[in-house]
């Protein structure tokens, strides 16, 4: 008979395998693994190790890990009950890069966002209320606060519900999203550069940072014309490798330094809508294209719609009028989302207290992460 035992490691001794208790949700058009702060480790670098081992990074198939070989199921929300007054709900982001050996908290996600309240509550980090729980929400990547209006009918997260988030399949529990005061999170401007529109390499683009910071191109000057579908554009590498180039110059005239290890600022294509939106818009990550739309993309451009002479201004709002609301058409159908208009500052900028979105979340399986002590070499 085949002798069926292991061979021994290479180090002489057994190899190690963590255990780490965590919750894969669904978390708007993303999924992701959701985690209590207190049970990853403190310091940066090996929780960056511990977070690659568990979605089994670098590997383009993260087939040796929890992740799902694409950037909108290779994410990481990790929450801690806050000692803030106010605040019911820390919050740190992750993007754990597919293929690299690389863990980004430069940016926020609104998707994962959604479902981070319903983890709080599930986790007994937050006291539910009947009907309708509010938790206000401290985003560590940002330094900026949310709140999330989740439906807890006699003290329990409702997940069933008939509310279709384009995108995602089936109906369920709607949940509210407002991100208050979400201008300049990572520049400190609404406008970095200081204009509406500014011209790179002959390509009109413009700057806006709000709940994130987004570089908006118009398709027509990309020689697009804003309506291919994700796998056009993921096919089309001379388009991506342009746009990255584009990205990476205007992230240097906005403050923001070399940006070729970050997927910050995120990039926006916009064009007319076909489908009664208000216009028309690929939301762009480094390599590819995303399935729907962020939400916290398209609360940025809401907020671009209303600075006067920007891309997005000149395509959405010809008639020269506040917007307090849009519809966005995206590859996987329409989002709306609405704002708090409180007024222009003396530049002309829009001032906008809130933005607000309905989103959908849902926990997959909860469970424990089993952690490899040593990571594989990068191949």
């Amino acid at each position: 008979m085949a002798n069926m035992n292991p061979p021994p490691s290479r180090s002489g001794s057994a190899p190690v395998m963590h255990r780490i208790p965590c919750v894969l949700m669904r978390g708007g058009s993303s999924k992701g693994l959701y985690f209590l702060a207190s049970d990853l480790p403190w310091h940066t670098a090996e929780r960056d190790r511990v977070l690659l081992a568990a979605m089994g990074s670098p590997d383009l198939r993260q087939i040796d890990g929890l992740g799902g070989g694409d950037d909108q199921t290779s994410k990481v929300m990790i929450v801690a009950p806050s000692w803030r007054p106010g605040i019911d709900i820390d919050y740190l982001f992750a993007q754990v890069s597919v293929g690299r050996d690389l863990v980004d908290i430069t940016p926020t996600s609104g998707n994962m966002l959604s479902a981070v309240a319903p983890f709080a509550i599930e986790r007994g980090l937050v006291e539910a209320h009947d009907p309708v729980t509010v938790v206000r929400i401290l985003d560590l990547n940002t330094g900026k606060v949310f709140e999330a209006e989740v439906q807890t009918p006699a003290g329990r997260v409702n997940y069933q519900g008939d509310y279709e988030l384009d995108g995602v399949p089936g109906t369920a529990a709607p949940i509210l999203l407002r991100f208050l005061d979400p201008a300049g999170g990572k520049t400190g401007r609404m406008l970095p550069t200081g204009h509406p529109v500014d011209v790179i390499d002959g390509v009109r683009l413009s700057c806006v940072d709000f709940a994130n910071p987004v570089v908006m191109m118009s398709a027509v000057d990309l020689a697009k014309s804003g309506q291919e579908t994700k796998q056009e554009l993921d096919a089309d590498r001379a388009f991506l490798d342009r746009v990255e180039q584009l990205r990476w110059k205007a992230a240097a005239a906005m403050g923001m330094g070399d940006v070729a290890g970050s997927v910050l600022p995120k990039v926006v294509m916009l064009a007319p809508p076909r489908n009664n939106g208000t216009l028309s818009s690929r939301y762009l990550a480094p390599t590819s294209c995303h399935a729907t739309h962020a939400l916290t993309g398209a609360a940025c451009v809401l907020a671009a719609c209303n600075v006067r002479d920007s891309i997005a201004y000149g395509i959405a709002n010809a008639a020269g009028a506040d917007l307090d609301r849009i519809v966005i058409e995206h590859p996987g159908g329409k989002m709306e989302v609405r704002c708090e208009l409180a007024g222009r500052d003396a530049d002309g900028l829009p001032h906008i207290s809130s933005a607000s979105v309905i989103s959908t979340a849902r926990p997959l399986f909860t469970g424990t992460a089993f952690v490899r002590d040593r990571l594989p070499v990068p191949r």
